[in-house]
């Protein structure tokens, strides 16, 4: 079928949208991080290490290499620990603005996605205001740019990377430059990973820049970008090599690299792991029809659209055939959805109707889990009353009805309606017939606030809350801390200020510890720890029973009477 014969062809003009409305959804966006930040406690094990990997920099002041529990830790680059000590340079040590860095980076990502749109496809007016639209209304984007996490930071690189490949492309002299630096920024964030992400786009640049570069311009632009990101990244690492030792040397430049491709140490699984999640990435627009029938009768030929086919296609073969996965490592990628739902959105209107009810199926899920009728761990204490999350689950579902068209609403006869009501309804109606795409945005920045508010409103957040273990056992640091029957990724570092390491004794360790911490605390599983007295307190964590004991200042035989 030719594309004068496309059912596309004819289709009504889909409205613009005001610019102004990629700050409204940066600020909405924040708005619901924020309210996550103060409903929600950091949650363990990812962001309470990251927390405390951050305060022990800010404690040691040493920026070249950062520490776990006071030990040397490889896994990560500094960068985001950086950027929390250059806000806390501004705020003081707060947690609320710690974990608002990760969030303000999924911010700039936001940004930048319409900054690219609108690279692509310079003569697509309204294109970058989609692009943000269509990025924030993916629920893996919007729950997932709101932790402290590494991945949003991640993606700011390699969208910059892009820009400047653009650029590049088109002569611009600053463009391999803006590709080195992104690179670096990249190293510095997650490590060489971020190769695996831009390297596709860059190697193809003459086959997808719509100024078609000649192979000389676009191996010079590589080679310039590789060597400007080199030269960038060894002005922290040879530093931080020499000032970390051997152990830590072989760990960044082997261990966090090349041995997670070959042989994953932590999150191994088979190869086809991402393929199989596709389709929860991109949820919601997976489930839209109108998209599937715009793509079926656009050009991909042209160049936008091949980028994100290489961009995409290429991470997705690249990280299925690495041996650790996670489904955030695919998370730099979400843009190349967005981009692809952007430009298919700009050529027919699109209707969010099919994809209310997954998203009602989800809002329900939610309220069954805070009411305690699909308990997490039965064993462990019941929820609240759910008068919270009944609130929660009829505003999200007022929500839907909104965002896809008020079914019913249409009904009313014009003739008996208020005039507030007719002016709802054409409201309403635009949203369903011209900006499925804000109402897609709504939907997902809605799910993640009730999702926040479902910790806050249940006890699930006290379940996976480092504060009231920190606080328990913050008045024995002197004396001494002890974890003892379970693996320990530093939970309490920064809840409890700690300015001391958490001793890890084994089970066949600890009677020397007891001896030697007289009045120091013990914390662990209660089923795994058995250092011959009743414990001081039980708290749950981690969906499990903890309790902690207080050593006795004497050994109970010298106390008998």
């Amino acid at each position: 079928m030719s594309r004068a014969q496309s059912p596309l062809a004819g289709a009504a003009p889909v409205p613009s949208v005001d610019s102004a409305t990629t700050w409204i959804v940066l600020f909405s966006f924040l708005a619901v991080s924020l309210a996550g930040v103060l409903l929600r406690p950091a949650l363990p094990v990812d962001e309470t290490r990251y927390l405390a990997v951050a305060w022990e920099m800010h404690l040691s002041g040493d920026w070249l290499v950062p520490t776990k529990n006071f030990a040397v830790y490889s896994d990560k680059p500094p960068l985001l620990f950086w950027a929390i000590n250059l806000v806390w340079s501004l705020t003081g040590v707060s947690d609320t603005a710690a974990r608002m860095v990760g969030p303000g980076f999924a911010a700039i990502a936001l940004w930048l996605t319409g900054r690219l749109a609108r690279a692509l496809w310079p003569e697509d007016a309204g294109i970058g205001v989609r692009a943000t639209l269509a990025l924030v209304a993916l629920p893996l984007f919007a729950v997932m740019g709101g932790l402290t996490m590494f991945d949003a930071a991640l993606t700011v690189s390699v969208l910059a990377g892009l820009l400047g490949l653009v650029g590049a492309g088109h002569g611009d002299r600053r463009g391999p430059w803006v590709f080195g630096a992104a690179l670096a920024f990249g190293v510095l964030v997650k490590g060489p990973v971020v190769l695996l992400h831009l390297l596709p786009a860059a190697a193809s640049l003459t086959i997808w820049h719509p100024a078609r570069p000649g192979w000389r311009q676009t191996l010079a632009s590589l080679g310039l970008g590789l060597t400007t990101g080199l030269v960038l990244v060894l002005l922290w690492l040879v530093p931080a090599a020499i000032h970390g030792g051997p152990e830590y040397r072989r760990a960044i430049l082997w261990t966090q690299s090349a041995g997670r491709v070959a042989d994953s140490f932590a999150h191994a699984r088979p190869w086809w792991f991402f393929a199989v999640r596709l389709p929860l990435i991109a949820l919601p627009w997976v489930a839209v029809p109108r998209l599937w029938s715009a793509a079926r009768h656009t050009a991909w030929s042209e160049g936008g659209l091949r980028l994100c086919l290489i961009w995409g296609v290429g991470a997705l073969i690249a990280f299925s055939l690495i041996s650790g996965k996670q489904l955030h490592y695919l998370f730099p990628e979400l843009p190349v959805i967005a981009l692809v739902v952007a430009r298919l959105a700009g050529k027919a209107p699109v209707s969010l109707r099919p994809v209310a009810l997954p998203f009602a199926l989800v809002a329900v899920g939610a309220f069954l889990v805070g009411c305690g009728l699909i308990p997490a761990d039965p064993k462990i204490a019941g929820l609240r009353p759910p008068s919270a999350l009944i609130a929660i689950a009829s505003t999200f579902a007022v929500v839907v009805w909104a965002a896809t068209g008020a079914p019913g609403l249409e009904r009313l006869r014009a003739k008996r309606a208020s005039a507030r009501v007719n002016k709802m309804r054409r409201f309403l109606s635009a949203m369903k017939h011209g900006n499925a795409l804000a109402g897609g945005a709504m939907l997902s920045l809605v799910l993640t606030l009730c999702a926040d508010l479902v910790y806050s409103a249940t006890d699930l957040g006290e379940r996976y809350d480092s504060a009231p273990i920190a606080k328990a056992i913050i008045g024995h640091e002197p004396q001494g801390i002890a974890w003892v029957g379970d693996a320990y990724s530093a939970e309490f570092n920064f809840a409890g200020r700690l300015t001391r390491p958490v001793a890890l004794p084994g089970t066949a360790e600890l009677p020397a510890w007891i001896a030697a911490h007289p009045g120091g605390a013990i914390v662990g599983p209660e089923s795994r720890v058995a250092p011959g007295w009743a414990p001081e307190l039980r708290i749950p964590f981690l969906n499990k029973a903890y309790a902690i004991w207080i050593v006795p200042d004497r050994p109970k035989a010298e106390t008998a009477p």
